[in-house]
């Protein structure tokens, strides 16, 4: 399962590394993975320190650091 987390970590980076800026639904939909495994995803890279947050009244967007 950890390969797996890493492969989508990878896709969510190659897929903001395009985009200044994304909703966290937009990653969802733009990456081919599970919504929960797009969140372990994200989880991965925020842990590693590779993200930034933003929370608005539209939602959480999310972009690289």
């Amino acid at each position: 399962m950890l390969e797996a987390i890493g492969i989508t970590a990878g896709k969510i980076w190659n897929l903001l590394h395009d985009e200044v800026e994304m909703s966290i639904s937009g990653v969802v939909s733009g990456v081919n993975a599970s919504q929960s495994m797009v969140y372990m995803g994200l989880g991965w890279l925020a842990r590693e320190d590779k993200l930034e947050f933003r929370k608005s009244k539209r939602g959480v967007s999310v972009r690289l650091k």
